[in-house]
């Protein structure tokens, strides 16, 4: 099931949300290089079907990959599905901790892959790998995945002494966080705070648009970002006309007020799922990585909740609105919200 919803989730977004006339779509749009730059071809259907070639095509070469490491045929379809489809759900409780540095490196670059933009990759298929890489949301997704293993890497050092292994656990669960995926190797509740630190500002941030990760998305936070230098650069130049550009063409003016809406409803969620989980009578670090880690679907928080533990401790009522909280996260929000609005209804 987390693999269909993997890339049920993609070709919903590319495919349904223009025919909703939701916001989220019409970011991607903003973001995504391609003929038509928000869909790949003209025709939604035949979208549609390019996204799950590539998707299918991407799961047959990771099972074959899985295939040559310690793995047998199950385990290997089973962990591709996790990967590609970011749902993390593996076949053993200490997930992938107990397998080979090969197959978790596997993983590792799959998990990659399914936390980029989809549609980028038809780029790919036309040899316009150029396009590709200077996308902008690839190009901070990339610079996020690096600095963040760099810097956890340092912090494993003293504690697994070898530059190979600090830095094999530290691109897996870089990846496996920002790309919400929630796969372990390890228990990095135990780890030095840094890298405890780095893992949890990761939760924040979650995958590129029209990929199957989930979170706030990488491109939401790089428009805040460059809003943010154009604010500082107006207050130095107050004539000056300053404009938000991604992927060298200026953006559209409301692409703000589209990206700072959703961000505050994303975080009004994770505040009520937080203060929700808190009346379990659980710590403050546990229950609001409970709402960043369920509203961004990643799964593993820190505390009670971190990659050993679970959240079977909550009460039943608590975990009906957990599940809404991962439904509404996972689908983006709006999807969920506007059919909550009368104005819906009233169409």
């Amino acid at each position: 099931m987390h693999w269909l919803g993997g890339m049920g989730i993609v070709a919903m977004t590319v495919a349904l949300m223009p025919l909703l006339g939701i916001g989220g779509f019409t970011l991607i749009k903003a973001e995504t290089t391609g003929p038509d730059k928000g869909k790949i071809t003209p025709k939604i259907a035949q979208t549609a079907k390019i996204l799950w070639f590539i998707y299918i095509f991407l799961t047959f070469i990771q099972i074959v990959l899985l295939l040559f490491t310690d793995m047998n045929f199950s385990e290997s379809v089973f962990h591709t599905f996790g990967s590609l489809g970011t749902g993390g759900f593996s076949m053993k409780d200490s997930g992938l901790a107990n397998y080979s540095p090969a197959a978790q490196w596997i993983c590792t670059v799959f998990m990659l892959i399914a936390g980029t933009n989809f549609a980028l990759y038809y780029l790919l298929m036309q040899k316009r790998g150029k396009e590709f890489l200077q996308n902008t949301e690839v190009k901070v997704y990339w610079s996020i995945v690096i600095l963040a293993t760099a810097a956890v890497t340092i912090a494993l050092l003293p504690v697994y002494r070898s530059f190979s292994t600090s830095v094999r656990h530290a691109a897996f669960q870089v990846v496996s966080v920002l790309t919400t995926t929630g796969f372990a190797t390890a228990d990095y509740v135990q780890w030095p705070q840094l890298a405890q630190s780095v893992l949890f500002l990761l939760l924040f941030i979650g995958g590129c648009s029209a990929s199957t990760a989930g979170g706030v998305k990488v491109v939401r936070w790089t428009v805040l970002f460059k809003q943010m230098m154009n604010e500082i650069k107006r207050m130095l130049h107050p004539y000056g006309v300053f404009t938000i550009h991604l992927n060298g063409k200026a953006g559209r003016k409301d692409i703000v007020y589209s990206v700072a809406a959703f961000i505050f409803l994303y975080f009004i969620l994770v505040a009520i799922t937080t203060l929700i989980a808190s009346l379990n009578g659980v710590d403050l670090l546990t229950s609001f990585t409970s709402g960043l880690a369920l509203v961004g679907n990643v799964g593993p928080g820190f505390g009670k909740v971190g990659p050993t533990g679970n959240y079977g401790f909550y009460s039943s009522a608590t975990k009906l609105w957990f599940s809404f909280a991962m439904l509404a996260g996972r689908l983006e929000l709006y999807t969920i919200f506007i059919f909550l609005t009368p104005h819906f209804w009233k169409r």
